[in-house]
């Protein structure tokens, strides 16, 4: 278990951005609310217990600063708090598979882990994990607008879940809570001018403004002198029983129901954790590695199983709320965690009557920074398209579908991007800047030539079975290789070595090798002087090539032959070359012909053409 070490990071910080302020982001409610598969209805003193006692065991085992963890699951759950004994048993059931849940996942994060899988996050390109962010944020929010209304409506999962829910408000509307309504828009008006002084004044104040449990503190208090629940039927907290369940074991023999959700559960809630911690990263300037991550989910999900605690992620709101509070290191979550823990144990009964749509409110109010990264579209639209689409695609797919759904399919499309992209390379024709050794398309550089009898060809991406064809395409059309004329080509040259073989006496017939014919008969070709004859193919941008691509080289050098056209090499990598080399491409090319530089092929194949007599070779290895 890997402790981290933060004394030299919490010194280079200001000091009011430290482990005490972590008081300001303790939120009753738990979690935020996740669009799952399996809605787990469980009382909002279990999410209290699941974030308290998951963020211990991340303290210990993960690596990033900002992040705050909680419940995957419904933090918004009615309150079953209830002497009837069904509805009690029916809460234990329930709170028998959340744990089971728990338990799968962490064991298969855990297994993640041996097999170092953290490299699966990398697909979470920076387009993906804004827009999704940005996305499930939208689901908090509307999940939160029951509790700011005093709404009594049910809850909605699965695709579309998100409009479900937006339509169930909008149709009980007229039954919105007027009280709640009333307290909830007395707290944005505080929560959100505040939080706005603490973004655009941190340098200045001397600690942040604690709103959040300065609201908390003044709404119980008002809520209990005003009997709110029971004049005005405000939705409050209700009972927290004091102290921690004795360990026990999850409802195991529920396991093979729950496998192929908790699947989805697992990546959804791992996605959200690394997605969260690669943009704190970014913001704050430190590095996270994925498979830490992993073990600190799968560790903390395994033993939160044994007390009753619900699969556990980190939270949009409750991270913001952190962030925004001046908790920079693992130190405030520990902090945080340590005042749940004293809430719980002891100081649990006085949020007896603390308002949920205030909960409700805070948790909105946070997601700010979310919101916020909409304005990162208009420069992601100038400098890549690509991505741009990407985002938006998955932002779209998350909002309407759903965050695991939406999560897969903006995945798969950036995985298809990359794809097509690759497919659609061009090869483009090399020239020369005069008197250097630079070598640039001459379609972007006025002021490169083509060498008289070469054509230089460059292919900025790999070759594949995928691209192949792409490729064969623009070569042939560069170099003119259809059919008709490989035909006609390769008839004239077998005819002009018909008559060199008649003239030539000394030559036994079956001992001439026409395919590894000299340069010098080559040069000596009745071609025009600015005709081409060699092709020289930079390969500095073929990142690799499959057999595919390797049978290609082969068949594009027998057509070159046919052609009377050389086929040279540069700039070949290792695994390039063992592959071409492997594929029989030596048969049907010298292996003189391949170059450690451009520069070198072309210095080569003019001093052939000057001196026909030489004998000297250049070492190509």
């Amino acid at each position: 278990m890997d402790f981290r070490r933060h004394s030299g990071r919490a010194d280079s910080r200001d000091s009011t951005h430290s482990p005490r302020n972590g008081f300001c982001i303790i939120d009753i409610s738990g979690s935020d609310l996740w669009p799952v598969h399996i809605v787990l209805p469980c009382s909002p003193v279990h999410a209290v217990r699941d974030g308290t006692s998951c963020l211990h065991r991340y303290f210990c085992s993960s690596e990033s600063d900002d992040r705050h963890g909680g419940g995957a699951a419904g933090a918004d759950s009615p309150d079953l708090n209830c002497s009837s004994p069904e509805v009690a048993e029916l809460e234990n059931q329930r709170i028998g598979v959340a744990s089971a849940i728990a338990f799968l996942s962490g064991v298969m994060m855990l297994c993640m882990f041996g097999l170092q899988l953290g490299f699966l996050s990398t697909y979470l390109s920076e387009p993906i994990v804004k827009a999704f962010t940005s996305a499930a944020a939208f689901h908090v929010t509307v999940s939160q607008l029951q509790n700011m209304l005093g709404l009594r409506l049910p809850r909605h999962t699965g695709t579309f879940s998100l409009f479900k829910t937006l339509a169930s408000v909008m149709e009980n509307l007229p039954h919105t809570n007027l009280a709640e309504l009333l307290i909830s828009l007395l707290c944005l008006a505080v929560l959100v001018p505040i939080k706005e002084v603490n973004t655009r004044f941190r340098q200045r104040l001397c600690t942040p403004i604690p709103v959040e449990i300065l609201t908390v503190i003044i709404a119980t208090g008002v809520a209990y002198a005003s009997s709110l629940d029971s004049r005005y039927d405000v939705q409050i907290v209700g009972h927290i029983p004091a102290g921690f369940p004795r360990p026990r074991l999850p409802a195991l023999h529920t396991v093979p129901d729950i496998a192929g959700d908790t699947v989805a559960i697992t990546f959804v809630g791992y996605a959200v954790s690394v997605s969260l911690a690669m943009i704190y990263a970014d913001k704050h300037g430190y590095s996270i590695h994925p498979n830490q991550e992993l073990l600190a989910h799968g560790i903390s999900n395994t033993v939160s199983s044994l007390f009753t605690c619900f699969p556990s992620s980190a939270t949009l709101a409750t991270t913001n709320i952190l962030e925004s509070a001046g908790g920079y290191t693992q130190l405030s979550g520990l902090f945080t965690s340590l005042v749940v823990l004293i809430v719980l144990l002891l100081i649990g009964p006085l949020f007896y009557f603390l308002p949920k749509a205030v909960l409700a409110c805070i948790n909105v109010t946070s997601l700010r920074q979310m919101f916020l990264q909409f304005q990162d579209l208009p420069d992601l639209w100038r400098v890549s398209r690509i991505d741009f689409v990407v985002w938006l695609v998955t932002w779209l797919s998350v909002v309407v579908l759903n965050v695991d759904l939406g999560l897969a399919i903006g995945v798969v499309f950036s995985m298809m991007t990359v794809i097509c992209r690759t497919q659609r390379v061009n090869c483009s024709v090399l020239g020369r800047a005069s008197n250097t050794e630079i070598y640039r398309p001459i379609n972007n550089h006025n002021k490169c030539y083509e060498v008289p009898g070469v054509k230089i060809l460059t292919y900025n991406g790999p070759i594949y079975y995928g691209n192949r064809s792409f490729f064969k395409a623009d070569v042939n059309q560069l170099l003119g290789l259809t059919p008709e004329r490989i035909h006609s080509r390769e008839k004239a040259r077998k005819a002009l070595e018909k008559r060199e073989k008649e003239s030539i006496n000394t030559v036994d017939q079956g001992l001439a090798n026409t395919s590894f014919s000299s340069e010098n008969e080559f040069f000596k070709s009745e071609i025009a002087e600015n005709e081409v004859q060699t092709v020289l193919i930079d390969c500095s941008s073929v990142i690799f090539v499959d057999v595919a691509g390797a049978k290609l080289f082969v068949q594009m050098c027998i057509d070159c032959q046919k052609m009377g056209l050389r086929i040279f090499l540069a700039n070949c990598n290792e695994s390039v070359l063992e592959i071409l080399t492997a594929s029989g491409l030596m048969s049907y090319m010298n292996p003189q012909h391949i170059f450690v530089t451009v520069h070198d092929a072309v210095v080569y194949i003019q001093q052939q053409r000057e001196k026909p007599g030489s004998e000297n070779t250049m070492i190509w290895v």
